[in-house]
């Protein structure tokens, strides 16, 4: 009897499988070590992982890799589970007085810029027609979740600034991506040729519609997962993110904002306090990281290095004026309607990175045909390589010179211990400044309410239980156990004692904020 073909194909397949498998564990492991590398230096991640790719790709080691529309797909799957992580381990409270300026900012924001950059590119760039002038603005405009808090993770900001950057790069992606859609098939031979004012229309109505489907699935399958929840914690986390991606297609069928849906359904369901949270968040997180990995890698292996040497001096005319007029004119235009120190305004214009998405949005033009639009996506590339060399260095120097530094850093810490979750118990570092308050206080002067204590302090690399009468020294890190009912009241009055010494709470304060 004859061996059929497939059959026959058996030890190929089986050879290139073993290949790739030993190519994808090695970037998988080098991009892994590049974190450290990453934190040291101040530089966001990405920047590493689009070396790898490039690397790999046509200059490097000979893989090619040219497919747009296949690269489109899988960033567009990739960003759905980082806008997953990304709403599943984000604090409500952290972030609920933040929604409104980054809701405008995210909307009137994005408007500005776009406009702004495209009068630029349209004046400055030869024969750069109106509607791809536009096209570039929009695909531009969106900041990057992973590119900011990789480099903001070791910047101690007041909640209320982390709360804005946080919200807004889950809220921008959506809009981002109707309007470069929008624009890319009014410039298409085969697109729609609708209105401004209809595209506008049918923007909102998406949006609004994307984030209502959001909401409803998290609240109702929500409930179901708790009612329902697994023994297994693993089973469990992947239910969790299951019920995030579902919320992305039942959008997405519905003819709404896939993106939006799916950071709204993530953000309530992670702030459900539902079983296994830390796992969740934990399964959340690396997925996050996973797909981050493998969409920078692959975004390096669609460059071509002979191709980008042509956009330089175009990507820094057109990063210059998105960095230093158009991003600060969105926020002055934002925030304008919310008294934001202008400070802030100031650290918000320069912590604007952008990262994959604009890259990953620089291929719609291209699998939709749009004429004059081959250029976008290396142009793309290059600008968000030399401007995230440029700003995210930078950015605990700007946060020090602009006097916005925290004192005291508090941050929840996910701990994998099945006893701390059911006594209701959470574990919160604190980082003591070096301008903070708490230098010099004795543990008992800290009067945290009942159900709170410092059980570790960390010193020099020593770590020690205190008594009530240990004193606190610039550098420490305590761990504080607080249970949930306590946890917020905990933080508010050692962040209170950071501001303004031991005896804090004698009068109220101006920047007490209930979200902390």
């Amino acid at each position: 009897m004859p061996v059929t073909p497939l059959l026959s194909a058996t030890p190929q397949l089986t050879d290139s499988l073993t290949l790739w498998l030993l190519i994808g564990a090695t970037v998988l492991l080098v991009s892994v070590a590049a974190v450290r590398l990453a934190n040291r230096s101040g530089l966001p991640t990405l920047l590493i992982y689009l070396a790898i790719g490039l690397a790999l790709g046509e200059s490097g080691a000979g893989i090619k890799f040219d497919n747009s529309a296949i690269a489109q797909v899988l960033g567009y799957s990739a960003l759905v589970l980082i806008l997953a992580e990304g709403g599943l381990t984000t604090s409500w409270p952290s972030i609920k007085q933040s929604v409104a300026p980054a809701a405008v900012l995210s909307t009137l924001g994005v408007v500005v810029s776009v406009a702004v950059v495209a009068v630029a590119a349209h004046t400055l760039l030869d024969d750069l027609s109106w509607t791809v002038a536009l096209l570039l603005g929009a695909i531009v405009s969106s900041t990057d979740a992973a590119a900011v808090f990789s480099v903001l993770r070791v910047v101690p900001l007041p909640r209320r600034l982390s709360g804005v950057l946080e919200a807004e790069s889950g809220f921008n992606d959506a809009p981002v991506v109707l309007l470069v859609v929008a624009l890319a098939e009014r410039s298409s031979p085969h697109g729609s040729n609708h209105s401004w004012w209809f595209v506008g229309v049918e923007a909102v109505a998406e949006l609004v519609g994307g984030a209502l489907i959001g909401v409803a699935l998290g609240f109702l399958l929500g409930r179901v997962l708790r009612w329902s929840a697994a023994g297994s914690s693993g089973l469990f986390s992947i239910a969790v993110v299951g019920v995030t991606v579902l919320a992305y297609a039942v959008a997405d069928f519905a003819h709404t904002s896939g993106f939006i849906a799916v950071y709204v359904c993530a953000l309530v369901l992670g702030n459900q306090h539902l079983p296994h949270r830390s796992a969740v968040r934990g399964f959340g997180q690396a997925l996050g990281w996973l797909a981050q990995i493998g969409l920078f890698v692959m975004l390096g292996l669609l460059a071509s290095p002979e191709r980008l040497g042509d956009q330089i001096v175009p990507a820094i005319v057109v990063g210059l004026v998105l960095l230093l007029v158009a991003r600060p004119l969105s926020v002055v235009a934002s925030m304008a309607w919310f008294k934001v120190p202008w400070r802030e305004q100031a650290f918000l214009s320069w912590a604007g990175l952008r990262g994959a998405v604009p890259v990953v949005l620089a291929t719609v033009p291209l699998t939709l045909d749009t004429p004059d639009t081959d250029w976008l996506f290396d142009l793309v590339f290059v600008l968000v390589i030399i401007f995230t060399i440029v700003q995210a260095p930078t950015l605990p120097w700007i946060t020090k010179k602009l006097g916005i530094t925290e004192p005291a850093h508090a941050v929840d810490l996910d701990i994998e211990a099945t006893p701390l979750e059911e006594l209701g118990a959470e574990v919160v570092q604190v980082t003591v400044g070096e301008e903070s308050r708490l230098h010099g206080v004795e543990i008992f002067e800290l009067r945290l309410p009942p159900g709170a204590n410092v059980t570790l302090v960390v010193r020099e690399g020593e770590g020690f239980v205190p008594t009530s009468s240990t004193v606190l020294r610039r550098g420490d890190a305590l761990l504080v156990v607080a249970t949930e009912p306590v946890r917020r009241q905990t933080i508010r009055r050692i962040r209170d004692i950071s501001r303004e010494g031991r005896l804090a709470g004698w009068r109220t304060t101006s920047e007490d904020s209930p979200g902390d």
